[in-house]
């Protein structure tokens, strides 16, 4: 199973991966041994559709070259390019549209299963549907929501997603149970648009109603917030995020830009002087709340006054965290016909403009950071050393922000630990473990091994 894009394609996956396993298949790590790959693709943006149509051409290899007799394409890519798919790609044995990833047992176990299976995306996988946690048992994304009622100018999402379909609260809470029995104690949120969660369910449940039915479930410790759309964050929504102890302080919410005009033509439905406001009250109510945005750079009209009113907006905001795209023009939105298309050149230059301005706004975060005690999520031994251990603290969440690296004391994968940060890297945090729960510090700990050569000590892993 190779999954490209966003973690909610990665729930997707998950749940492939449950039902196959359900089946009788059983997953392998190299491509070079499976019978059946499956390729869950993005079709967001052209550099997302670039690596996909790579991955899928240098995964069909084991067809001629490996044991594989069935190659699977499924996903977002699928979904919006089914026939032109089908015809560059005589390899691939099925497609799959992202309302039909529920039937992939049956598609690759059928001899005469269609070749083309996408129907309209309409599917919300629920706590009975087999899926299978492809993270560290200790972390977990809970998709909340399918789909997008959004008609953002420059966004693909809603015709590959289908229309906005929330999950019950009672079902929901019954996944977090059990993923909570699988050792799970961060569950990250996602969904198209978070913030829009219930809407669409009887008896005006909302957001935050969610979050303390979940906050309510034994054995998880955080929960975090991605992809909240500004456009309705109510204040019950903040007094929720500052009274659960289980929220961590970080809120991942897409802004796009700042210049009203551009605000305007991408159909955002606030402005600026909404986006500044609401963004006070959050850091006023919520206090020590990590912020992160998504800006695009480089939308159709974009003049040199807009983007300086973004740079001016970055720099007063002062994010903690911030990804820029630049924009991408794709067939079938309504951007992608707009005038003022602007040149790749300019969009790259105010990209690396952005980034460089906001490198400097992480390491001021970071170096503030040292001499703090924060809780740290231990992911386990550093890929870059044996001697460090890696993990993260609730200001980064897993997979798209930095790590904090713990060189003193002893801790195992999955625990949260205080820990005493004394160094800082643009992203990247050092620390010290200062305290452990007692319950976790009374397992025993084979003895650790010498310091390796210019650290101070080192840590024993324990997978």
């Amino acid at each position: 199973m190779h999954t490209l894009g966003c973690p909610k394609n990665r729930v997707d996956s998950e749940v492939m991966l449950g039902t196959l396993s359900e089946a009788g298949y059983r997953l392998v790590q190299d491509p070079a041994r499976a019978d059946v790959i499956v390729v869950n693709t993005c079709g967001f943006i052209d550099s997302a559709k670039e690596e996909s149509v790579q991955a899928i051409v240098e995964l069909a290899q084991m067809k001629a070259e490996g044991r594989c007799k069935k190659l699977v394409v499924a996903g977002c890519l699928a979904q919006r390019y089914p026939e032109q798919l089908a015809r560059e790609l005589p390899e691939v044995d099925h497609f799959v549209g992202t309302g039909a990833y529920q039937e992939i047992a049956r598609i690759v176990g059928e001899a005469q299963a269609r070749r083309i299976v996408v129907p309209d995306p309409d599917f919300v996988h629920d706590a009975s549907t087999p899926r299978v946690n492809s993270l560290p048992s200790h972390t977990a994304y809970l998709k909340i929501a399918e789909g997008c009622d959004n008609a953002c100018a420059f966004c693909i999402i809603p015709a590959l997603r289908g229309p906005q379909r929330s999950r019950p609260v009672a079902d929901l809470v019954a996944e977090a149970e059990r993923l909570a029995a699988q050792g799970t104690v961060e569950l990250s949120l996602v969904a198209q648009d978070l913030t829009a969660y219930g809407q669409d369910l009887p008896g005006k449940v909302r957001l935050a109603h969610l979050l303390p039915e979940l906050c309510r479930v034994e054995g998880i410790r955080w929960i975090r917030l991605h992809y909240a759309y500004p456009r309705d964050f109510p204040d019950s929504l903040i007094e929720v995020m500052a009274r659960e102890p289980k929220i961590v302080k970080y809120l991942d919410m897409p802004l796009q830009h700042s210049s009203d005009r551009l605000l305007r033509s991408m159909k955002r439905g606030r402005d600026s002087r909404f986006l500044r406001s609401l963004l006070a009250r959050i850091r006023e109510r919520v206090p020590g709340v990590a912020l992160r945005t998504a800006l695009i750079v480089g939308l159709p009209g974009e003049t040199e006054q807009d983007f300086r009113d973004l740079l001016r907006f970055v720099e007063e905001q002062r994010f903690e965290r911030l990804g820029v795209f630049t924009y991408s023009r794709e067939e079938g939105t309504e951007a992608g016909r707009m005038p003022g298309q602007v040149s790749e050149r300019v969009k790259r230059a105010r990209l690396e403009k952005v980034m460089e301005l906001q490198r400097g706004i992480s390491r001021e975060h970071q170096r503030a950071m040292i001499g703090r005690r924060v809780e740290v999520l231990v992911e386990g031994a550093s890929e870059e050393t044996e001697h460090l251990l890696a993990g993260r603290n609730a200001q980064q969440a897993p997979e798209i922000d930095g790590l904090t690296y713990l060189n003193e004391g002893v801790a195992y994968p999955g625990e949260i630990v205080t820990a005493e940060i004394t160094d800082a890297g643009d992203y990247d945090l050092v620390a010290r473990v200062v305290e452990r729960e007692a319950r976790r510090a009374a397992r025993p700990l084979p003895r650790a091994r010498s310091a390796a050569p210019g650290r101070r000590s080192r840590l024993r892993v324990i997978s």
